[in-house]
Order: structure tokens, then C-alpha cells, then sequence
């Protein structure tokens, strides 16, 4: 879900409320006609010069006291220094038509081996489906022989890759560099949907330019781009004096229980908490709207909870029928779980206001009076609830920042003639960054407690009983379905003293500008912090960095063509754009003081 997606509707809603509010409510209603950003993940960014000082909104800061300098400064494009030669010598590469057929070559052998997981599969050494793997990890072999015959490999759970680049200078925090190899399965019953077969790797030169395929944008152009980054630079004969380490996880479509919550067990055995400088996976991407580009790396994720609803009660003949069967008692709980959604407030905390702030400095074409009620709202609490008013006239925005709950899966019955003894309901729920699964589940007992007791149910809500042991006439039970629990993502700090921030947003700049013929820095890209809706791999690397980027350097425009559905396809000149990125970030990684 795009971050900019929230952007154009919330104007077609706001009608004549100048009666009602007062003068800044009065414009910015009008204003906010055109503020649906559009959303994926938002901004800060600092010079690394320490000559150079500026205050932030710190991740912690609210109330009045939240800010105490510019709103969302913006760092100068970061170039490498010390390997500034190397760095040319690689952008010279990278314009070049053999680089281009050689990159595209790569990434289609990559989508050609289908390394398609599924949420339930087998053990690892039992379920064949997981040893495709091992033919990518052949393929890898024999497509980058300087990185295998230069970095340690190691396998963890028999798919899991974890590769080091041993540095020069063991006194720095390792860069962690993270990707999953795995795809998200293809429905055979669409494969005559796709323009070209779905692992074919199909190359359309010079009509679209794309790589066609499952995986080829999810997330396999990031596993080609990260290797032939590195592959280059140990062609120039390269040497970091800071350790780069890979992680490509292996089931990311499917959780990562396998994958990187086995790495992550791995790298802490093997380096402790908190030993990487910090972490870059796939998240937020580069979008246009209000007239700039923006990049929009995701410095938090939500949190998860599948609660399970069940019902039971004595069954029977459906000829003499209770008041309320089980699917009928089933169907009024989920009613009135629908109808009281958790409470949702704008936060100043959230990475949802950054964003929002860092619109109304850096977007050009966003309407002035929606700007200044953004500005305002800084240290206005008037001012923040008119932008919460206005702003969670969107659908997309409010669902971003608050707990939202689904009702996903309902199942009971067996036979139109026989009472049922058991309905369930699976309601998937998204936990806001602010919130806790702890609230979740509160939420969930609270409200349905009154409908337990007027049905004269027992009630056991996540292994706590709710009721008295009195008689009922049935049981309602809550649970977490599969274990599903995970807390909100910690929010990755993006202060003046978040030198990583700094170093991302340079690189990301340095990547955008490096060949573009730019009139003033408003031409160029700005980099805000945002918020990544879904869950990647990083949800199990919390204790490896406080430092956690979501970004993947791929600009997005109408011609996008989308992922984990039919004609999947990746874009070659973002590829390319993806090796210069992580050159970048490696180079000027090596150089800044993390």
C-alpha cells in the first residue's frame, strides 16, 4: 500500500464547514482538498559536517515541547569521498550498454528458478518444495564467482544465507544488508493471465524495458542488486574497511520463522545484540506527488494479532431450534466487534505525523492553508486535532496510523438440518505504532463481554477466564490463531544524532542526483520517514540495530507494473538504479563514522 495513496480524496470530502469551525479550520478544509499524499512508507535528514547543527522532532517528542527547530531538514547528496575515483569508475559502468544486458541477464536467470513458498509447508529435509533453493544458491554461485570466492558463506537452516565481507578495521559496526530469496506462489489458474509466463525471466528490450515475472520486483531484484554491487567492487579490487554482511532470508512471504528468525538467532550467537551499525531491507520506494519526488523509507512497521473467535454449544435437530445458534450468536459478536473499532488518534509520535510534516515543508504543491495547520499543530493541540479531523477523512491515512481489525475467515456447520456445535471467526488485526497486542486483546474481551453474558455464554478470552464458573449454556472463547502475535516495530530513531539516517538520506540523494541535470535542490528528491503497512523481514532482526530502514530504491510511475499478483515486473532502469544505490550506501558506509 503506497503512502501517497491517501492523498487526492480527502479534498472531494471536505464541504462548506466554515460555519461550524473557525477561520483555520475554515481553510483548512479547503486546503486539505488536495492532500491525499501518496503513502507508502516519511523525513528527516541531517549533514553529516559537524559543523552543521539542526534540531528534530525527536521519535520520542510530543506535546508542546516536540520540536524546537525546522521541521524535516534536509541532508546534501552524500558522495564518497575517499573512493570517489572507484565511485565514478562505477557510474561509468552503470551507463553502459554491457552493464545493462549483463544486469538483465542476471536477474532473469534468478526469476527462471521458482522459489515459490507457501504458509504451510513441511520441515526443512521433508517438504521437497524447499530445496528450489538450492538450485538459486547454484545459480548465485556460478553468476557472482567473486563474492563466493571472497566473502564467508554460511548457510543457516539449510536455505538461509548469511554472507560476510570481512572488513580492515574491526573497531566498526558492521553494515547489515538484508533481502529474501522466496516468492509469493503463482495461481496456475492465472498463468494464462500473464503477458509472459510467470518464470520465464522475459526481457522486453526496447519495448518496455522490463524483466518479467514472479520475483523479479519482489524481492529478487534486490538480491541481484546487492551482489552485483558487491561483485563490481571486488572487481576494482575494493577492500571495506567497515564488515558488510548479507542476510537473505528464505520464507518472508510466509513469516520468516524459518528464514530470518533462524539468521537472526544466528547473528546474535555470533555478534551480539546491537553490533550492526545498522540495517537496510526492502520497504518504501521513490514516488511523485505535489510536484517533487520523495523517497520513503519506512522507519517502523505495525503490529499483528489473529484473534480466533469460537463458539460452542449443544448441538441437535435444527427442527426445534434455540433462540441463537452458534453462528447466529457468532454473527451478532462479529457485529459488534466491527461496530467498536479501537479508539485512533493522531499521535505526534507517529511516523504517520512526520510524514505528514514533511509534506508541509518539502511538497511544493500541497495548499498552503492545509501546510500551516500541519506547521501549527507542532505546538498547537487545537491545531493537531483539526489535522487529525481532516486528515482521517481518508481511509487509507486513518487505517495507517490506527489498530485496524478485519474479519477475514468465518466457518460452523455441517449440515442444513443439524444444529451446529461450533463457529469460528478469524478477525486479522494491524496494530497501530503507538499501540500493543496487549491492547488488543483487552479491546477484543472488553467488547464482547456483554454479549457473552447476554447469551449466557462462559467466556475465556487468551487463556484468561472472563466469567464466573457459573452454568452457561455455551462456551465463547478467544485466542490468538497460529501464534500470529507481534508487537509494533520499535521506531527507528531519525534525530540530529542519527547519523545512519543521515547516511541513508545522503545516499539515497547522491543516488537520484548523480545524473540528472537538476536547475535548483527543489528539482531534487527529499527523503521522509514513513511507515511500511505490511511486515518484512526486519521483524526479527529488532535486537540486532536500533537503526532499521525499509527502502527499496525504485521509483514508482504510472508505467509501474505491480507485485505478488499477474504480470509482475521490474523496470531495468531502476535495477540499475538499485546497484548504484547499494554501491553508494556501501562506499559511503565504509567512510562515515556510524
Amino acid at each position: 500500500m503506497s503512502v501517497f495513496q491517501w492523498s487526492r480524496a480527502v479534498n472531494k470530502s471536505a464541504s462548506s464547514k466554515s460555519s461550524e469551525l473557525g477561520d483555520l479550520e475554515e481553510s483548512a478544509y479547503r486546503g486539505a482538498r488536495e492532500i491525499r499524499p501518496y503513502i507508502k512508507t516519511g523525513i528527516l535528514a541531517a549533514c553529516l559536517s559537524a559543523a552543521v547543527l539542526f534540531t528534530w522532532l525527536s521519535t520520542g517528542g510530543s506535546g508542546l515541547d516536540a520540536i524546537a527547530g525546522p521541521l524535516c531538514p534536509q541532508v546534501s547528496p552524500l558522495y564518497p569521498h575517499a573512493q570517489r575515483e572507484l565511485w565514478e569508475d562505477l557510474s561509468r559502468t552503470f551507463a553502459s550498454a554491457a552493464f545493462l544486458d549483463k544486469i538483465v541477464h542476471l536477474l532473469s536467470g534468478a526469476v527462471q528458478i521458482p522459489t515459490e513458498v507457501y504458509d504451510e509447508m513441511g520441515p526443512i529435509g521433508e517438504d521437497t518444495r524447499w530445496e528450489v533453493f538450492s538450485d538459486l544458491h547454484d545459480y548465485l554461485r556460478e553468476a557472482f564467482p567473486r563474492v563466493h570466492a571472497s566473502l564467508e558463506l554460511t548457510k543457516v537452516n539449510t536455505y538461509g544465507l548469511v554472507y560476510v565481507w570481512k572488513g580492515s578495521d574491526d573497531s566498526l559496526k558492521p553494515l547489515l544488508l538484508t533481502v529474501h530469496q522466496d516468492v509469493v506462489p503463482v495461481n496456475a489458474e492465472t498463468y494464462d493471465q500473464w503477458v509472459y509466463p510467470p518464470f520465464s525471466g522475459f526481457y522486453d528490450g526496447g519495448c518496455r524495458t522490463y524483466v518479467w515475472g514472479r520475483g523479479s520486483l519482489d524481492s529478487k531484484s534486490g538480491l541481484i542488486g546487492i551482489l552485483t554491487s558487491i561483485e563490481l567492487m571486488l572487481e576494482s579490487g575494493f577492500k571495506p574497511r567497515r564488515e558488510v554482511t548479507l542476510a537473505f532470508g528464505f520464507d518472508e512471504e510466509a513469516g520468516g520463522k524459518n528464514g530470518a528468525h533462524e539468521i537472526e538467532a544466528y547473528l546474535l550467537a555470533t555478534y551480539g545484540e546491537n553490533a550492526f551499525a545498522m540495517l537496510v531491507d526492502e520497504g518504501g520506494v521513490i514516488e511523485e506527488a505535489y510536484g517533487r519526488a520523495f523517497a520513503l523509507p519506512g522507519i517502523a512497521e505495525k503490529g499483528y494479532l489473529n484473534v480466533r473467535v469460537d463458539v460452542a454449544a449443544p448441538g441437535g435437530h435444527s427442527s426445534v431450534p434455540p433462540a441463537h445458534t452458534t453462528i447466529g450468536m457468532l454473527a451478532q459478536l462479529l457485529v459488534q466487534y466491527e461496530n467498536h473499532p479501537p479508539e485512533v488518534r493522531l499521535s505526534r509520535a507517529s511516523p504517520m505525523y512526520q510524514h505528514a510534516q514533511c509534506l508541509a515543508v518539502h511538497a511544493p504543491g500541497l495548499s498552503s492553508t492545509l501546510r500551516e495547520v500541519i506547521k501549527r499543530s507542532v505546538t498547537s493541540d487545537k491545531a493537531l486535532a483539526l489535522a487529525e479531523k481532516q486528515l482521517f477523512q481518508d481511509p487509507v491515512f486513518k487505517a495507517l496510523v490506527s489498530t485496524t481489525q478485519a474479519v477475514d475467515i468465518i466457518g460452523g456447520g455441517v449440515k442444513s438440518n443439524a444444529l451446529p456445535e461450533n463457529a469460528m471467526a478469524i478477525i486479522n488485526h494491524r496494530i497501530a505504532t503507538d499501540s500493543s497486542v496487549a491492547a488488543v486483546q483487552e479491546h477484543s474481551s472488553k467488547i464482547l463481554k456483554p454479549l457473552a453474558a447476554a447469551f449466557n455464554l462462559s467466556f475465556t478470552a487468551f487463556g484468561s477466564n472472563i466469567t464466573s464458573d457459573a452454568p452457561a449454556s455455551g462456551s465463547l472463547t478467544l485466542s490468538d490463531a497460529w501464534d500470529s502475535a507481534l508487537e509494533p516495530a520499535p521506531i527507528t530513531p531519525t534525530g540530529e544524532d542519527s547519523v545512519p539516517f543521515q547516511l541513508l538520506s545522503g545516499s539515497i540523494k547522491a543516488t537520484y542526483e548523480s545524473h540528472r541535470p537538476l536547475s535548483s535542490s527543489k528539482d531534487g528528491i527529499a527523503v521522509i520517514p514513513s511507515l511500511v503497512s505490511g511486515n518484512t523481514d526486519t521483524r526479527s532482526y529488532w535486537k540486532l540495530t536500533p537503526y532499521i530502514f525499509r527502502y527499496t530504491h525504485y521509483r514508482e510511475s504510472p508505467m509501474s507494473l505491480p507485485a505478488h499478483t499477474i504480470n509482475e515486473g521490474c523496470e531495468v532502469e531502476n535495477l540499475v538504479e538499485m546497484v548504484r544505490f547499494f554501491s553508494t550506501l556501501i562506499l559511503n558506509a565504509d567512510e562515515t563514522a556510524l
